[in-house]
């Protein structure tokens, strides 16, 4: 399927000047070609700027009602979200007069309150991994990384050297849209960073300010799916049957804050997170469930 001119022009917009992910880029664009493919089946002979232009309302409920038999309701609404931001975009440039996805509401998706490990079983998780050879001391700072600050593992993948400040015990993390925030260390990271970063002089790769943090065994920087990968094989190693990603230890760690009293905008901030709402979520779990499983604001502290 060809793209036409004003999706190019809005996927340029998104990439070059909201500094928008490769991923989030294209779901955007299959976002918006999956209405270009419904229409198509509809028998819909218009094309590019001359379809956008008789696009309504109606017609983006029936393209919702149609999405309906066969994608959840959350998939339902990120692709009404992406048909919504295109629009915005094309009135901004003057293209339409307004956007027919304003008038259009998604279907309520199912509350699901996010998943989070035990005190107990992610301290057990941490202090399973054998921190001997690099790949052993590298695989402990990460996992305490993840715990100690809540990080994004693209966050956690993306930091250089001149990020750490381990005298201070804190790390400057670049969020979505290169944003900016400080996290604090927790001593047992600190000790980790500072164990492997001891192997990699060792092994003559040592830190450089601007070179990454994690290295993988040919020596370049870490991937997202390698994080994963690494935290698969330390759950199977700790023997722990739970489907953990890291970001459940994300979770984990707003969660476990929360439960011993931290202030929500702090975790807020922490987090960061653009709206205290998307925060809000950890408030749904309930105290007395989260206090059975949590002793204090943060175990490693």
């Amino acid at each position: 399927m060809a793209d036409d001119k004003w999706l190019v022009k809005f996927i340029d917009h998104l990439a070059f000047e909201r500094d928008v992910s490769p991923h989030t880029l294209a779901n955007y664009k299959r976002d918006v070609n999956g209405f270009v493919a419904w229409a198509d089946e509809r028998g819909e002979k218009s094309r590019g700027p001359e379809l956008w232009r008789k696009v309504d309302a109606a017609r983006i409920r029936a393209y919702l009602a149609w999405l309906h038999p066969t994608h959840a309701k959350s998939s339902i609404g990120r692709k009404l979200s992406g048909l919504r931001s295109f629009f915005k975009y094309l009135v901004r440039e003057g293209h339409l007069a307004s956007n027919p996805a304003d008038g259009v509401s998604a279907p309520k998706a199912e509350k699901r309150l996010p998943e989070f490990m035990p005190v107990d079983e992610v301290l057990h998780l941490l202090d399973s991994v054998d921190s001997e050879g690099l790949s052993g001391g590298r695989d402990k700072a990460i996992l305490e990384t993840l715990y100690a600050t809540g990080i994004r593992v693209s966050e956690l993948v993306g930091m250089n050297g001149r990020d750490l400040d381990l005298k201070e015990g804190a790390a400057l993390i670049r969020g979505k849209g290169k944003v900016e925030r400080e996290v604090v260390l927790t001593a047992k990271a600190i000790g980790a960073f500072k164990s492997y970063f001891a192997m990699r002089r060792d092994a003559g790769v040592a830190l450089e300010p601007e070179g990454p943090v994690f290295l993988n065994a040919r020596g370049a920087r870490l991937t997202d799916r390698s994080v994963r990968r690494i935290l698969d094989k330390r759950l199977t190693l700790a023997a722990i049957a739970r489907n953990v990603s890291p970001h459940t230890l994300r979770h984990t760690f707003a969660t476990h804050m929360l439960a011993g009293g931290a202030d929500l905008r702090a975790i807020q901030e922490l987090l960061g997170h653009k709206s205290l709402s998307t925060t809000q979520k950890y408030t749904h779990l309930g105290i007395e469930r989260l206090m059975e499983v949590y002793d204090k604001a943060h175990p490693r502290a």
